[in-house]
């Protein structure tokens, strides 16, 4: 049932765009002379059916469930809610729509039953409504696109209107969301500072993040110093970085300007493989292949190796991020116009003197925004580090030993049934907000080297 309103819409777009195109054509073929191409009229009537249908189908599947949910229970026979919190309605309203879905477990009151065939009935309901909406609502704007075909018509000038709104809203989204994110980060730190003095946030050396399970025990105070947590992201983000920058950036220079084009059309693909492989993928490379490979040779040379070390992670983290390396810094060399090239040549340079003197530092602009989204990839990296690295945060840049990341604390903190009012959890939005701000410094950092260069060489 809720497929039909989509497939609906879809097919009230093809016929509008259909409908306003042949219309064109037949008044250009009468003799008249459009304002618009045909195409162009097409486009007006699908973008009019498209947008505001869509956002009415998307509303109501949004609003549907409340409504009749709402709608159910407020249908219950008085007393059947009696002294129940709201953890006991919605485990009331849970069931409901179990019994609904015919997931019937054991025997079940008779009113709860009651208020399932309501339920699904509602259901049925609202979605018959949903299509009937849709398809008046169709008709009627595939009637008024097709009014306003004419000679005349600026239908170029509505689309792109429609267009321009359209990348406005979804900007104004974009600002929203971040200014939402800030806010509901910065709020959460500062209920945690409330209760953590921000120096030991800052500068505790210490990361045990425990709370009392009873009013008489003491030895749970909990320790919050942040810097073993963010030592151990730097760690393995260095690490992966010293493998994958140089690889990513020698494979992007010896394809773009080197490889035979047979070997490039081979190579560059499967080298982008890499980037479509799940994390917990590598993870599972890195525990069961990387991991014993380092503790053997270790153990063989006498050095001491934990069973997971940052050294594992960092590795694997590192061949993750090599086709981003090498995608962005071969679309940047490429981006470099012919003319430098030439001319290098032409003076007399060889091959590699032409790439190192001229190409990459036209091209580093679009390389540091490569090794950048690297960057934030591999401090933002969950998977590979629970699975390789280890969950306990020491004071240490022994890349044999373990450690641990701000993600994988901010994870581990409100992983099962969370309660926002205490230290712990409350640290998992502390760690968000410091790894928001760092990440902040860095784009910064690189947005500075890139115009640096960019007016150099623009």
């Amino acid at each position: 049932m809720t497929a039909l309103p989509f497939v609906l819409l879809a097919v009230a777009v093809i016929a509008g765009y259909t409908i306003n195109r042949m219309a064109a054509k037949s008044i250009r073929d009468g003799g008249s002379r459009l304002h618009s191409m045909a195409s162009y009229h097409g486009m007006f009537s699908a973008l009019v059916i498209l947008v505001p249908v869509l956002t009415f189908i998307l509303l109501w599947l949004l609003l549907q469930g409340t409504v009749i949910d709402r709608l159910v229970m407020g249908a219950l026979p008085d007393g059947a809610l009696e002294g129940l919190d709201s953890g006991g309605v919605q485990l009331v309203l849970s069931e409901i729509k179990s019994i609904s879905r015919g997931q019937v477990f054991g025997t079940p009151e008779s009113w709860k039953l009651e208020a399932a065939e309501h339920h699904a009935a509602l259901q049925t309901k609202a979605g018959w409504l949903l299509v009937a909406s849709v398809a008046v609502i169709s008709l009627l704007l595939l009637g008024f696109a097709r009014s306003r075909v004419a000679a005349e018509f600026r239908a170029r000038q509505g689309v792109e209107g429609i267009v321009s709104g359209l990348m406005i809203f979804c900007s104004t989204v974009a600002i929203f969301t971040t200014i939402g994110i800030i806010v509901s980060l910065s709020y959460e730190t500062l209920r945690f500072l409330d209760r953590v003095p921000l120096y030991e946030f800052l500068f505790g050396l210490n990361w045990e993040p425990q709370i009392p399970l009873r009013e008489d025990q003491v030895a749970a105070e909990g320790a919050f110093g942040w810097i073993p947590v963010i030592l151990g992201t730097i760690v393995i983000t260095v690490i992966a970085l010293v493998v994958a920058v140089p690889v990513g950036l020698f494979s992007a220079i010896y394809l773009n300007e080197f490889a035979p084009r047979k070997l490039r059309a081979v190579v560059k693909p499967l080298l982008e493989i890499l980037a479509g492989v799940p994390t917990v993928v590598y993870g599972f490379f890195a525990i069961l292949v990387v991991a014993p490979a380092i503790r053997s040779f270790g153990q063989s040379i006498g050095l001491d190796v934990a069973p997971n070390t940052a050294l594992a992670a960092g590795s694997v983290m590192g061949i993750m991020l090599i086709p981003f390396i090498s995608s962005f810094a071969d679309d940047a060399l490429s981006a470099v116009p012919r003319a430098l090239r030439d001319g290098a040549l032409g003076l007399g340079a060889t091959r590699g003197e032409m790439m190192t003197t001229v190409l990459f530092p036209a091209a580093l602009p679009g390389i540091v925004g490569g090794v950048l989204l690297a960057v934030s990839r591999a401090i933002g990296e969950t998977m590979i580090v629970v699975m390789a690295a280890g969950l306990i945060a020491k004071m240490t840049i022994n890349p044999l030993d373990s450690v641990t990341t701000v993600t994988v604390q901010i994870v581990t903190l409100l992983i099962g049934d969370t309660s926002f009012d205490n230290p712990k959890t409350l640290a998992a939005f502390a760690l968000g907000m410091m790894l928001f701000l760092v990440t902040l410094m860095i784009n910064i950092f690189a947005l500075r080297i890139v115009r640096k260069y960019r007016e150099a060489y623009d």
